[in-house]
C-alpha cells in the first residue's frame, strides 16, 4: 500500500491551489486570438499537403523510393489528423473561431471511430471521471487488468499479446470500445440500443476501407498492390503511434487511480488534483510534441481540455511550479522510458498479485476529506 502523493495536502490549500489553476485558464481563454487561428490553419494546411503529395507521389507505388516516400508522408498526415486536428478540434479547442469548417460539431476525423461515439466516451466519461475505477472505462479499455484493485483472472495472461494486437488496430478497437461490447456482454445494454451505433460504426469502417484500400489503390492503375500496401502501412504506423502516446500519457509508473467514492462532493481543487495525479507528461523536441497532438503534454491537457493545444508548452513551466511548490509530482519523461513503464505495469499485471509495486493509495483520512467535501457540489468538466 502507498500513501497518495497529495496526501500531505490541507483542504484550503487543495482549493487555493485549484485558484491558482483556474486563473491560468482564465488568461489563455481571454487572450485566444489571431495567432491561434493561424496555428491551426497552418496545420491544416500542412496535413493536407502532405496527404495529397503522399497519395500523388503512391500513384507511382512500384517503385521503391515512391512507396517509402508517399507511406511516410501519408502516415505523418494521417498521424497529424488524429492527433493535433481531430482529437483536439472535436475537443472543442476550436469552436471559439466560430468556424463550421473546423468546429467540434462538424468535424468528421480519419478514423474507423465515428466522431459522435468518440466525444460521448472521451470528453465526457473519461475526462469527468479520469482514473476513477468503475467509471473511466479507459482504465484497460474493459481489457486490461491496469490495476492491482482489478480482480486477477486468468484472460489477463494474454494481455501482453493483446496488447501487441491493440496497438496494430487501434482505431478499430477505440471504435468497438466506444461500443460498448462489454455493456452489451453483460446484459447492461441491449441489442437493441447497440444496433444503431454499431450500423453506424460499420458505416464509417467501410467509408474508410474504400478510401484507402479500393479507391485510392485502383486510380493508381498498375501500381495498385503496392498502393494499397502504402495505405496499409501508413494506418498501422498511425495506429501504433496513437497507441503509444495515449498509453504513455495515463498508464506509466507514478500515475494514480481512485475510489468512485471520491466523487461525492468533488470540488473543482480536488478535481484538478486528479488530473495531476493521473496523468503522465512526454519530454521532446517542437516536432515530438506537434506529432503527438501535444498530448505529450497530458497533464496539461487533463486540466484544460477545452484550451487551444498549441498553449500547452506555453503553461507546461508553470503548472510544473505549481507542483513543486504544493509538493505534487509531475510525472513526465522521454517517450521510450515512459512506454517501457507502460509494458512493464502491463506484463506485470497480467499475472497475480503487483501490489508491491503498484499498490493501491491510502486516501486521506476522512475527517480532513469528506467534512469539506460532502458540503459541495461536484466540480466535474465534460469538457
Amino acid at each position: 500500500m502507498t500513501m497518495s502523493a497529495a496526501a500531505h495536502l490541507t483542504d484550503d490549500q487543495v482549493e487555493t491551489l485549484g485558484a491558482e489553476l483556474d486563473a491560468i485558464r482564465d488568461e489563455v481563454l481571454a487572450s485566444r486570438g489571431e495567432r491561434d487561428a493561424r496555428y491551426i490553419h497552418s496545420v491544416i494546411r500542412a496535413q493536407r499537403g502532405l496527404e495529397v503529395g503522399g497519395r500523388a507521389i503512391l500513384m507511382f507505388a512500384k517503385f521503391p523510393p515512391a512507396w517509402i516516400a508517399g507511406t511516410a508522408a501519408l502516415s505523418v498526415a494521417k498521424i497529424l489528423e488524429n492527433m493535433e486536428l481531430g482529437h483536439n478540434i472535436l475537443h472543442g479547442q476550436w469552436d471559439w473561431m466560430r468556424d463550421p469548417k473546423i468546429h467540434s460539431t462538424t468535424w468528421e476525423w480519419d478514423h474507423a471511430d465515428p466522431a459522435e461515439f468518440w466525444k460521448r466516451s472521451h470528453n465526457f466519461e473519461h475526462h469527468t471521471f479520469t482514473n476513477i475505477r468503475g467509471k473511466d472505462r479507459d482504465l484497460g479499455y474493459t481489457v486490461f487488468r491496469i490495476t492491482p484493485e482489478e480482480e486477477w483472472r486468468p484472460k489477463h495472461l494474454i494481455q501482453p499479446l493483446t496488447n501487441v494486437g491493440l496497438a496494430l488496430i487501434f482505431e478499430y478497437g477505440i471504435a468497438l470500445y466506444d461500443i460498448e461490447q462489454d455493456k452489451i456482454a453483460s446484459g447492461e445494454k441491449s441489442w437493441e440500443e447497440a444496433k444503431p451505433q454499431i450500423k453506424t460504426t460499420l458505416k464509417k469502417i467501410g467509408k474508410q476501407a474504400a478510401k484507402d484500400y479500393v479507391l485510392f489503390p485502383l486510380l493508381s492503375g498498375p501500381n495498385v498492390v503496392a498502393n494499397l500496401a502504402a495505405n496499409f502501412t501508413a494506418n498501422i504506423v498511425r495506429n501504433v503511434w496513437s497507441h503509444a502516446v495515449i498509453f504513455c500519457g495515463h498508464f506509466p509508473d507514478g500515475t494514480e487511480t481512485f475510489e468512485e467514492e471520491r466523487l461525492e462532493g468533488e470540488t473543482r481543487g480536488q478535481w484538478y488534483v486528479r488530473q495531476m495525479l493521473g496523468s503522465a507528461n512526454l519530454t521532446g523536441s517542437k516536432t515530438m510534441h506537434l506529432m503527438t497532438g501535444n498530448l505529450s503534454h497530458q497533464i496539461e491537457h487533463h486540466l484544460f481540455p477545452d484550451l487551444p493545444s498549441n498553449r500547452y508548452a506555453e503553461i507546461a513551466p508553470r503548472v510544473r511550479e505549481i507542483c513543486e511548490r504544493y509538493g505534487l509530482p509531475y510525472n513526465a519523461g522521454p517517450l521510450p522510458k515512459q512506454y517501457a513503464k507502460v509494458w512493464r505495469k502491463i506484463i506485470r499485471l497480467a499475472f497475480p498479485g503487483g501490489h508491491e509495486r503498484y499498490g493501491a493509495a491510502v486516501q486521506r483520512p476522512k475527517a480532513r476529506v469528506t467534512a469539506l467535501t460532502r458540503k459541495r457540489t461536484p466540480a466535474r468538466l465534460a469538457a
